[in-house]
Parts: C-alpha cells; structure tokens; sequence
C-alpha cells in the first residue's frame, strides 16, 4: 500500500494553495509544515553541492562544475540510489517551482541597462537579432532530432540567450518537467565548459582581433563568469566587450520568456507528453489561459526590477545581497530538480540533447561571426 500511495505522490505532486481558495483557516499553517521536509532536503543536497564546489576550487585551482551543476547531480544521486515517500514531494515540488520564480525574479537587479544602452543601436539590434535567429535554428534542430517541444525549447533558449538561467527561467513558463529541465542543463553545462577551454584558441585561427573576439564570446558563451574566463587571455578589451554583449543577452531574457508565455497554447494541448513529476511549472489545462496567466508574475516582477535598476533606484549596498539570494534560491530549485529526476529518462534522452546542443552552439558561432563581419567590428 505504502508504494501505491509514494507512486500516486510522485505522479500528482502535493502543491501549495497560494489562491483565495487555498486560504482556509488552519490551512495554510498545515500546507506550509508539509513542505518543511521537502524543502530542508533539498537545502541539505544545495550544501553538499556548494561544499563540493568550495573543494573543486581548493584542488583543482578552479570551478569547472558550478554548485548549481553539482546540485543536479547530487540531487539525481540521491534519487538513484533512495526514492523519497509521499511526504517529501510537497516541498521539492515547491522549492523546484515557487523558489525558482522568486530567483528569476530578483535576476532583473543585476542587468545593467545603462551600460547595454552605451554600446550603440546596431550591436544592440545585431545582438537582438542574433538571439531571435538562434533561437529558430536551435528549436529547428532539436525537432530534427526528435526532442519534444519542451526540451528542443529549453535546449534552444539555453543555447541563445544564457545557458542555465535563461533553462531555468523558460521552464515554469512553458510547464516543463524536472527530467528536460536537469538534462538541458547537464549537457549544457558540459558543453559551456568546454567552450570556455577551446575559445581562446580561435582569435588565432581565425584572425579574430580583441574587440572582435570578445563580441564573439559575448555571444557564444553561457555565463557571465565563463564569459570573463574565455576572454581574459585576450586582456582587457576583450573582457569589457565580452561582459557588455553577454549583458544584452541576458536582457533578452525577459522579453523571449515574455513571448514565450503568450504562445505556449500549442504546448499546453499536446497530448504526446506524460504529465511531469517535479515540475518546474504547472502544466495547464488544455483551451483558452485565463488573461492574468498570460504574463507570469514573476516575469513581471524581472522586467520592473530591471526599470528600477536603469532608473537607479536600487540602492547600490542591495545589489550584492539580492544576487547571492538569488544565486542560491536557484541552487536549491536544481537540487529538488535532481530530486526529481529519473536517470533513465535522462540516458535515454542524452544522444539526441548532445546533438541537438552541439549542433546549436555550432550554428549560433556562425551566426555570431555573420554579425561581426556584417558590422565592421574591428
């Protein structure tokens, strides 16, 4: 009896009321212990991450596989070898939805609009433009290669516009599951790392001079920090253009998921798909969504942390706090992502997501060189 009911709980998760409905007295105070288990395992695989991260660094020199990486990874190993009952699934399902929205949100403080504003309107639009056309030819190959529309989705928008953020931003939007979340973002993950290895060997090959491989690497690069790591061989002009183009990508952030949320009707009807396990988003029933889902609060809340931040009316002391929690709030929702994970899903995906991203990353180097040559950048 006790497997029947922990295979009901992970097939229809418990989640937490947050509507007028789910106020009733002594309701929520029941709802909110009931995610405390889930929530402090998910907390203690985000420790073992972070402490595994800390020791990467002190033996090898430096961070190849980020806390957030190693979350899924430890999460997904707990899983393998322990599946949690019933009583778990209501705080991983809240840390890997609810938690993850908030720290989308507070990403909004850290782009710097003034600076994206100072490199001019054609690198801007060029960069616009690359993102757009990266995300068709992604999303393209993924489909070619057999990918849902969910993952050759986040596959596409890893790819395009930030790597692990923009996965983890796009998935509650278009109700992804923990299984494509965890697998885009380890393929990723691997991939980034060795773009970040292999990059500072092109300017040679390609005769590519500082400014040109720094757009280059803006462009191509996952995350700020392999951003900084791929172009400081170069010096310092390529570390400055670098950071700004890498800076209008994760602008582009908000206005794709924005769309993204206002055309995921086709999604929310396939029926080709499994309901997922711990998802990163509920899944919404097929037909019309209701006007106030149309724009996800926590979009909202990025794209008005962002005005604020060019409007300058962030105060400066915050701005380190608010990424730190933000930073880890997206750490805890990987763990519960792991949690959540079957590895076999994950094997049986892998060949085609490593294809699919491979391929992606390839495409959008050539669309990026296109942009650099078509601009005179020198």
């Amino acid at each position: 009896m006790s497997d029947l009911m922990t295979t009901a709980m992970i097939q229809n998760p418990p989640t937490l009321q947050t509507g007028p409905t789910g106020l009733r007295p002594g309701g929520v105070l029941r709802q909110l212990c009931d995610l405390i288990p889930g929530v402090m395992l998910c907390i203690g695989v985000t420790f073992a991450a972070t402490a595994l991260e800390h020791f990467e660094a002190a033996t090898l020199g430096g961070t190849w596989l980020e806390a957030l990486v190693l979350a899924i990874l430890v999460g997904t190993a707990v899983r393998t070898a322990w599946t949690p009952g019933a009583r778990w699934f209501a705080g991983i399902n809240f840390s890997a939805k609810t938690l993850l929205e908030i720290a989308v949100l507070l990403l909004g403080a850290s782009v710097s609009a003034r600076a994206i504003v100072a490199a001019g309107p054609w690198l801007l639009a060029g960069i616009a433009g690359v993102v757009v056309l990266a995300i068709g030819i992604s999303y393209g190959i993924g489909r070619a290669l057999g990918l849902p529309h969910r993952m050759a989705t986040l596959v596409a928008c890893g790819n395009s516009i930030c790597g692990n953020s923009a996965i983890a931003a796009v998935a509650p939007v278009i109700g992804a599951d923990g299984e494509d979340v965890a697998a885009s973002i380890a393929f990723t993950a691997v991939l980034g790392v060795i773009a970040v290895l292999a990059l500072p060997l092109l300017p040679a090959l390609l005769h590519l001079t500082d400014l040109q491989y720094g757009v280059f690497a803006g462009l191509t690069v996952y995350a700020v920090p392999q951003v900084l790591a791929a172009t400081a061989p170069l010096g310092a002009a390529a570390v400055h253009m670098g950071t700004l183009v890498k800076l209008v990508r994760v602008l582009m952030l908000g206005p794709v998921v924005l769309c993204l949320s206002l055309l995921t009707r086709r999604m929310r009807d396939e029926t080709d798909e499994a309901a997922p396990r711990v998802t990163t988003g509920d899944r919404p029933q097929p037909g019309r969504l209701p006007l106030h889902k149309l724009v996800p609060w926590f979009i909202l809340g990025f794209l008005a942390l962002a005005a604020l931040r060019y409007a300058d009316l962030v105060p400066h002391v915050t701005l380190a706090p608010i990424a730190t929690v933000a930073n880890l709030l997206t750490v805890i929702s990987m763990a519960a992502l792991g949690l959540g994970t079957d590895l076999k899903v994950v094997a049986k995906a892998g060949g085609r997501v490593t294809a699919a991203v491979t391929l992606s990353l390839l495409g959008l180097a050539a669309i990026s060189l296109g942009l650099i040559h078509m601009l005179h950048i020198s």
